[in-house]
């Protein structure tokens, strides 16, 4: 077998094990493709990414333990290379309300350090939701991986918030979505005499 065969069969199985889901979560660790694909499967991946890009995916590289950048120990993922439109989110059987309370409780969350009980995040959501929707909402969040839950009813951040959402993003589009103060009727009798 020639060098290009036996790059394009180890590209092959990269994509084959990134793409098909073998263990409770999506994505694999580094270890697992070095063992696969050999001591140096991050050309591999690199060369994968950039087939990827073409169809507007990307490999994403998720930590463990952030302090630590282990690759063998991090998980490897394939995602969007651009974030969801609202028509995408739309068509993709995720409803806008739904959206917004997962943003709440992402945000929530990661105010408090990335921790925060799941009795403080329904006491807030249920001042825009009926409390059967809003727990409704966290089921499904925590069913599609976006939130763990403790035993002790403690929500954190699931592994699908790490590998598909930009936290420094969704915490700026949340202070940029603030609403205006109302203007009082002297506000607006000054904005007309000017």
């Amino acid at each position: 077998m020639s060098g290009e065969e036996r790059i394009s069969r180890k590209l092959m199985i990269a994509a084959t094990m990134l793409f098909f889901k073998s263990h409770r979560s999506p994505g694999v660790r580094g270890w697992e493709l070095k063992n696969r694909l050999g001591k140096n499967y991050m050309k591999i991946l690199e060369l994968l990414n950039h087939k990827l890009n073409e169809l507007g995916l990307q490999i994403k590289t998720v930590f463990e333990d952030e302090s630590s950048q282990d690759l063998d120990r991090a998980r490897f993922y394939i995602t969007l290379t651009h974030p969801l439109t609202m028509s995408d989110l739309v068509t993709s059987d995720y409803r806008i309300d739904e959206v917004a309370a997962l943003a709440i409780t992402l945000s929530i969350i990661f105010s408090r350090g990335g921790k925060a009980s799941l009795r403080d995040v329904l006491e807030i959501l249920e001042t825009k939701f009926p409390k059967w929707k809003a727990e409704t909402y966290i089921e499904r969040a925590i069913r599609r991986g976006y939130i763990n839950k403790s035993e002790d009813d403690v929500l954190s951040i699931g592994w699908r918030t790490r590998v598909e959402l930009d936290q420094k993003e969704l915490l700026k589009a949340i202070i940029e979505a603030q609403p205006q103060p109302e203007k009082t009727n002297k506000d607006v009798q000054e904005d007309t005499q000017e």
